[in-house]
């Protein structure tokens, strides 16, 4: 198991073990963001894409999720849509 210093999490972890995402950002992903924080992107985004009706093979809905991605690990986060209010 080989342990990155995972920069979402602040801290040192359990790294992924493949590309999450195709391209320059998956490589990113990959290289400096855990397993634990690549779960807790994957139910924001699918809360992102349930409240907000998205369809992921919409090129439009798949650049807004990559920009809600990037945001998330490597911005200021990715917030829930106005009104979202989460289950108990």
């Amino acid at each position: 198991m080989k342990k990155i210093m995972c920069k979402k999490l602040n801290k040192e972890a359990e790294a992924l073990d493949y590309l999450p995402y195709p391209g320059d950002l998956g490589k990113k992903i990959q290289e400096s963001i855990c397993k634990e924080a690549w779960e807790q992107w994957v139910s924001h985004q699918t809360m992102l894409i349930n409240e907000m009706r998205l369809t992921p093979v919409d090129p439009k809905a798949r650049k807004f999720l990559e920009e809600e991605m990037e945001k998330f690990f490597f911005g200021d986060g990715s917030q829930a849509p106005q009104g979202f209010v989460p289950e108990k």
